[in-house]
């Protein structure tokens, strides 16, 4: 394959990789709007169930922003691995436990309509019990998405690291990825233990992952870097020699 050749097929990655980015953000962030206008709601279990069409909507497009997480990961494996195999291969993972973590979430909510139902119909008799069930699945989605957070925060940091070296994006890019992919991990983490931080942890990788997408569907990975792209081997070997040097 020639350097033109390779480069129009990374050129068609890096442009599915932004728009896999987009539609990931994009999904999450108004299934989550669906989602939240009902669970924040005063009472929110008796308007679950009158309101289980738009639960169903917002839950559905979150599993579409899900699919896109899993996906992003697969499609730049074949690139991350001529530079690290290693650092292709847990990526790949932390997008799939992202997504795993985002279905586990949604299923939780779903369940919730059935509680909803048997709240409704029974009134205030055994209202208590169904309620706390309803609290602990809402938490539980919390905490799940939570921990999935701080797993992508960590998994991510490989790959900013790997993108900076290489300099397939420019480099003061890959650093706010990394910074923004450390806000999110320490972030998820102190909401962990009960602190609120009104999403501003979210705010350096958002900007990341906002700019990303767009600079690949644009520009694509950075041409020179593709051009002195290694062998499988090569990168095998290149990247023993700097285990070894740790």
């Amino acid at each position: 394959m020639t350097n033109q050749d390779r480069e129009s097929t990374n050129l068609k990655t890096a442009r599915i990789v932004g728009l896999l980015i987009l539609t990931a953000t994009v999904a999450y962030m108004i299934g989550s709007g669906f989602v939240d206008t009902i669970l924040t709601a005063p009472d929110y279990l008796l308007h679950v169930h009158p309101d289980r069409i738009q639960l169903i909507i917002g839950v559905l497009i979150q599993f579409v922003g899900a699919a896109a997480n899993v996906s992003i990961g697969v499609v730049l494996f074949p690139i991350l691995k001529k530079y690290s195999q290693t650092v292709a291969i847990g990526y790949v993972a932390t997008r799939i436990f992202d997504g795993a973590g985002l279905l586990i979430a949604g299923i939780g909510t779903l369940s919730l309509i059935v509680l909803s139902q048997e709240m409704i119909q029974a009134g205030t008799q055994g209202a208590a019990s169904v309620l706390i069930l309803s609290n602990l699945i809402v938490a539980g989605s919390s905490t799940t998405f939570l921990v999935t957070m701080m797993a992508l925060g960590l998994g991510s940091l490989p790959l900013c690291y790997l993108l900076y070296r290489t300099r397939l994006i420019p480099r003061p890019m890959a650093a706010l990825g990394f910074i923004g992919y450390v806000a999110l991990l320490m972030g998820s983490a102190v909401e962990l233990f009960g602190f609120n931080l009104n999403m501003m942890h979210f705010l350096p990788g958002g900007i990341f992952e906002l700019i990303l997408p767009l600079w690949l569907i644009v520009k694509g990975f950075s041409p020179s870097a593709i051009a002195s792209q290694p062998t499988r081997t090569d990168a095998t070997t290149r990247e023993q020699m700097s285990l070894a040097n740790v």
